[in-house]
């Protein structure tokens, strides 16, 4: 990233709740405007850009809709036209499915590819081309799930996705190192968010044994990681898949929120 006198600029999908929420007001605070896409949640996405003006800093909203591709992706492109340049985008809208893998329907799985898998590609693409032309590199941090490593039972389109999103930001990293652009995913686990049905929710207070740490994560939690990854202090860093789930994957094939007791933490 560029030492020049400017502000930067970030745009992040589905920015009116939650994780996407939580890191406009984080990448606010380090001092770049931000660029808030919605889906069916405006006044959620205003709210955003209140807390993002409130912190001093410039907020535009745009509805993006990413089962209406390639159209959906030129949201990327009206943001950075109107907020002047873009050298962080957060590809974080995302959706999913609890159905049987014996009675998905094609077009759910249609669905959650273009949403988790398809439509980060192609708003990587139209950010990266402004990021190349600026010439001052840039910072993609796309936003996976522990579901990028592990599977559940359920979720086999979810899945395909986010595992397809932690390649593909591999192989982004390594065409785009050249431009200095780096490309990182964060995988959360469960997250206190409205996508879990938490949106209100302290998660220091609720129990889960089957995760190390024996609680959800926090939103502002990842989006620590996100801002990390999206700043100068992560000038080294590209191609790496971080894990923001207190411990869930170290548990290997019994992982899961949905543990009931702490029987597994004996011998």
């Amino acid at each position: 990233m560029s030492a020049h006198e400017r502000t930067e600029v970030a745009v992040i999908t589905g920015a009116d709740s939650g994780i996407g929420r939580a890191t406009a007001v984080r990448l606010a605070e380090a001092g770049m405007d931000v660029g808030i896409t919605w889906h069916t949640d405006l006044k959620g996405a205003e709210e955003t850009a209140e807390e993002v003006r409130a912190r001093g800093q410039r907020a535009v909203v745009a509805q993006m809709d990413l089962t209406r591709l390639p159209v959906a992706a030129g949201t990327v492109d009206e943001l950075c036209d109107r907020l002047g340049r873009i050298d962080v985008l957060v590809n974080n809208a995302g959706t999913g499915t609890m159905t049987p893998f014996m009675d998905l329907e094609l077009e759910d799985v249609r669905r959650v590819l273009d949403v988790d898998l398809v439509g980060p590609f192609l708003c990587g693409q139209r950010a990266a081309r402004h990021m190349i032309q600026q010439g001052e590199g840039g910072r993609i941090v796309n936003v996976t799930s522990v579901h990028e490593h592990q599977p559940r039972v359920g979720a086999a389109p979810y899945c395909a996705a986010k595992g397809g999103l932690g390649l593909l930001t591999q192989v982004m990293a390594l065409e785009l190192a050249e431009h200095g652009i780096t490309v990182n995913a964060v995988a959360p686990g469960e997250i206190a968010t409205p996508m879990t049905g938490q949106e209100d929710t302290d998660p220091h207070t609720e129990s889960r044994p089957g995760i190390p740490l024996g609680r959800p994560g926090d939103a502002r939690e990842i989006a620590a990681v996100i801002a990390f990854l999206a700043g100068p202090d992560a000038s080294y860093v590209t191609g790496a898949s971080w894990a923001a789930d207190g411990g869930m994957l170290r548990m290997g094939p019994q992982a899961g929120s949905h543990l009931e007791s702490d029987d597994w933490r004996r011998p």
